[in-house]
């Protein structure tokens, strides 16, 4: 008995589907994208209800006869590709035919379409992919496409659709993405209504930058160009002080096309630090036949915007030292290479704050105010063994039933009438820590400590990061938040805005308050106690980033990532001066074990012998 079926003509679009139309942003794409193939100059992209409930792209292409649009709906139906030679050669937005097939089939179509030069439109109407109207029609010249209801006669689809904000977010980032890689092209968005952006089509990408992303952003755009072997770059770069927490931000282009690369993104990223081929059927992903070439391209270009010069091709052994692959500094590390890359250079304190204090907030010593009249001042204080919870009454004397015990400070003389009094000591036994001796900091990175005859190096942010790390995991209730006094706004993309909705119970529970606020804008109202208001919107951007990388991660996962970014923001940072007391709390979790490695896995300290020291000075052979 025959148990393999011939699928029908009708199950094979609607499967077909998904691969082309994974969500209403998948659909304002691909018509974009058609609008762009027909020519057309002014384009309007409107939708409701997160665009499941209505999408409308208009535009004043070329538009299509009554035979063309009885027939564009047909799977492998399309006017951009004749014959396998025209492979070779793609000039067009799309050529494979799939796109209104795959979303005919699942949604209602009305079609409005009148051929430039033509007497009169057509209508079509379709459901489910097929046709169940079609008649002349009076109409400007262009094309109408108006997508009702996606996804109604397949429910599974409809269940892994997100919010009404979260879908209309990404619409709206579908259209952006388009609307900036064709600044010759007008483009309006409106969204349940109301309009969202506008562009000139004026032909000029710094005015396409300033109507859709903003004055704030565009004056802080530089512009580059480049031109390497064949390869031309041109684009807008951000200054280094305009940078974001993860690359959302950041948009590609090829021949006029929104695409991702891991190469590009690393060219740009080192920097700070002619065909493209389709690998998949959104037409994203591209592959570069010379991809060094192509590399070298970008990084220049964007190099020799950052710093003001022209910069030429260097071969790829000289490229700056900055930007080639380095061991970890002390890992591993031979007496040789120690000689090579000790403290030759100099840290990049670019981003670091300058004269920045940090004091964890589990080891406080007691603060002690100074009285407005100057009756005293500390001589010789010192802070209080963090072992002991110790908190002073400096109130003034009053007729009391019983004196408390009264607690002697070394160094510290109150003003008269002034009572100590003992409000709470709790002896906490101390761990053994080996005999050392903190030497000091070397660039302001690395803590030197002396422990026998060995120099223990200790990077004190990875060090501090895993220490705030492994405290608020250990907590099994929800993190201790702060609520600001003035709430941040902030305004994510689509995507981020997606993933803020979807864990947002994991936000809350870790600190953050975060409501909607707006189309496209959410406030923070609260978060974590360890993080500095500053870092709103950096750390929100890059927990988004950690959670976009992850394959579906599981809520357990979910929680370590966001945990991983609020020690990060929370630590003291290299670059920064700390007071002994500071560094001395992070010696002694190293030296008890207690922190081996950051909470990324790189490890947090390394050693350099006396016998390694003695063969670089050559005491010894």
């Amino acid at each position: 008995m025959s148990v393999i079926n011939i699928l029908s003509p009708h199950v094979a679009d609607m499967i077909a589907a998904g691969e082309v139309v994974e969500r209403p942003a998948s659909v304002i794409k691909e018509l974009c994208e058609n609008a762009l193939d027909a020519g057309a100059k002014n384009v309007t992209v409107e939708i409701r209800g997160g665009g499941a409930t209505m999408i409308r792209v208009t535009d004043d292409g070329c538009g299509m006869s009554p035979e063309d649009a009885g027939v564009a709906f047909l799977r492998h139906a399309t006017s951009k590709l004749h014959d396998e030679r025209g492979l070779e050669a793609i000039a067009t937005m799309g050529f494979r035919g799939e796109a209104l097939a795959a979303i005919s089939a699942v949604s209602k179509i009305r079609l409005v379409t009148r051929e430039r030069g033509a007497a009169e439109g057509t209508l079509v109407l379709l459901e489910a992919g097929e046709i169940t109207e079609m008649q002349p029609f009076g109409c400007p010249e262009g094309t109408t496409m108006e997508v009702r209801e996606l996804f109604y006669n397949t429910p599974a689809r409809q269940k892994f659709m997100k919010s009404d904000r979260a879908e209309a977010s990404a619409c709206q980032t579908a259209a952006l993405r388009c609307a900036l890689a064709h600044p010759e092209v007008s483009f309006r968005f409106i969204r349940d209504g109301e309009e969202q952006f506008f562009s000139p089509g004026d032909g000029r990408e710094d005015s396409c930058i300033y109507s859709l992303l903003g004055r704030a952003v565009a004056t802080d755009m530089l512009k580059c160009t480049g031109d390497n072997d064949g390869v031309r770059v041109s684009g807008y770069v951000s200054s280094p002080s305009a940078g974001r927490g993860n690359r959302s931000a950041q948009y590609f282009f090829c021949n006029g096309r929104a695409i991702r690369s891991q190469l590009l993104q690393a060219a740009l990223e080192q920097a700070y630090r002619n065909t493209d081929v389709n690998v998949h059927p959104a037409k994203t992903e591209v592959k570069f036949s010379e991809e060094r070439k192509v590399f070298d391209a970008v990084y220049y270009a964007v190099l020799s915007a950052l710093t003001g010069e022209e910069r030429t091709k260097a071969p790829a052994a000289e490229l700056p030292a900055d930007i080639r692959p380095k061991e970890n500094f002390y890992q591993s590390m031979s007496a040789e290479q120690f000689r090579a890359n000790g403290y030759a250079a100099a840290p990049d304190k670019s981003g670091a704050k300058s004269a920045a204090k940090y004091t964890e907030s589990a080891g406080t010593p007691a603060s002690y105010a100074k009285p407005a009249s100057g009756a005293w001042k500390p001589t010789g204080l010192r802070a209080p063994d963090p072992a002991w919870q110790t908190r002073l009454d400096l109130s003034p004397a009053r007729p009391t039933p019983s004196e408390p015990k009264a607690v002697a400070v070394t160094g510290f003389e109150p003003p008269a009438g002034t009572r100590i009094v003992e409000k709470a000591v709790q002896n906490v036994e101390k761990p053994r820590l080996p005999d050392h001796k903190i030497v000091g900091e070397a660039m302001k990175t690395y803590i030197i400590v002396e422990v026998n005859d060995e120099l223990l190096l200790i990077d004190k942010h990875a060090a501090h990061e895993r220490m705030i790390f492994d405290r608020l995991k250990a907590q099994d209730r929800s993190i201790m938040a702060q609520t600001l006094l003035a709430p941040v706004t902030i305004r994510p993309d689509g995507a981020d805005g997606e993933l803020i909705e979807r864990y947002g119970e994991l936000f809350t529970s870790l600190g953050f308050e975060i409501d909607p606020f707006g189309a496209e804008e959410y406030v923070v109202r609260a978060l974590p106690a360890d993080v500095d208001a500053a870092d709103v919107a950096p750390a929100i951007e890059e927990i988004c980033e950690k959670l976009r990388r992850g394959k579906a991660p599981q809520p357990e996962d979910a929680r370590d990532e966001i945990l991983h970014t609020v020690a990060c923001k929370a630590a003291i940072k290299a670059g920064w001066d700390n007071s002994p007391e500071e560094l001395e709390r992070v010696v002694a979790s190293v030296l008890s074990g207690a922190v081996k490695y950051c909470p990324h896995g790189r490890p947090v300290s390394a050693v350099v012998t006396k016998k390694e020291l003695d063969k670089l000075f050559r005491r010894i052979v």
